[in-house]
């Protein structure tokens, strides 16, 4: 099991991310589980642009931003057509026909990144990368309205040198709607029932035991945690503003670099931190 000691070793690590950048269509035409509040555009282009920023300035990563596709209104949120671990990145099959254009561009950018790619052609199959959490041992895969079996045993075939387990999602758009690792071996979970009740599935389902790490709101719980050369343990979570009782939570972790970055814009369509990046470790020369 090469692959898991590497990744265990590694987890976190993170020398490139693609992201892409906000198509104005959003705003009339994203997808969203209910309707809600109009989302203002360039608060969330400002929000976005902070990201972008902190992924590239601050923490100096080589950041690949592809453009808007004003006829892929979901398109800033990258995560979900594609999952890679180590060097190989699978291109998924989105759940939303309406997203399933939104892989060419991601696999122009994989290609050039010299990944080993995978397509998911099983017109059988659905996965949102939003739905996969991988833990640097092995992955959880959450069952949702976007993500289903075949998916996951796709997801399974690609990454051989790991155990993958499904969840059930309900009540959420995917599995990280209220869930993430927020370290090495640290799952940060929102309190609600289902998220809990996720929880409860993942420690059966797995051999490992995980420390967790519970905040009071389930949107908070999805984190972006980074372990960079030189910089150490950083952690991204929702900022004070918008959900104060769990920015009191991340605050306990005391070996992390805590940056707090709004996102709620993006979350009035469903969107969350980790959604708009697909974050890479380049190991092999380009």
């Amino acid at each position: 099991m090469a692959g898991l000691s590497n990744s265990l070793s590694s987890f976190g690590r993170c020398s490139h991310a693609v992201v892409r950048a906000l198509p104005e269509s959003l705003c009339q035409h994203a997808l969203r589980r209910e309707k809600g509040k109009e989302v203002d555009f360039a608060r969330a282009e400002r929000e976005y642009q902070l990201l972008v920023g902190v992924l590239k300035t601050k923490l100096g990563l080589q950041v690949l931003e592809l453009p808007a596709d004003e006829s892929l209104p979901d398109c800033v949120f990258v995560e979900d057509v594609a999952v890679v671990c180590e060097e190989t990145a699978l291109l998924t099959r989105p759940g939303a026909p309406s997203r399933r254009k939104e892989v060419d561009a991601m696999k122009r950018a994989l290609e050039s990144l010299n990944l080993n790619i995978v397509e998911m052609t099983d017109e059988n199959a659905t996965l949102d990368g939003g739905d996969v959490l991988f833990t640097g041992r092995e992955f959880f895969v959450g069952l949702s309205n976007r993500t289903n079996c075949r998916g996951a045993e796709i997801l399974a075939d690609t990454f051989k040198d790991y155990a993958v387990s499904t969840v059930p999602v309900y009540g959420a758009l995917h599995l990280k709607s209220f869930c993430s690792m927020a370290g090495p071996n640290l799952i940060a979970i929102g309190s609600s029932e289902a998220a809990q009740k996720a929880l409860k599935t993942m420690q059966q389902m797995s051999d490992h035991r995980y420390d967790k790490l519970t905040v009071p709101n389930d949107s908070a719980a999805n984190c972006v945690y980074l372990n960079i050369p030189g910089k150490g343990h950083i952690l991204l979570h929702r900022a004070p503003e918008e959900y104060p009782e769990s920015a009191k939570v991340f605050e306990k972790l005391k070996d992390h670099m805590l940056i707090p970055i709004a996102c709620t814009e993006l979350e009035k369509i469903d969107g969350s931190l980790t959604c708009t990046s697909v974050l890479i470790n380049k190991t092999s020369e380009l």
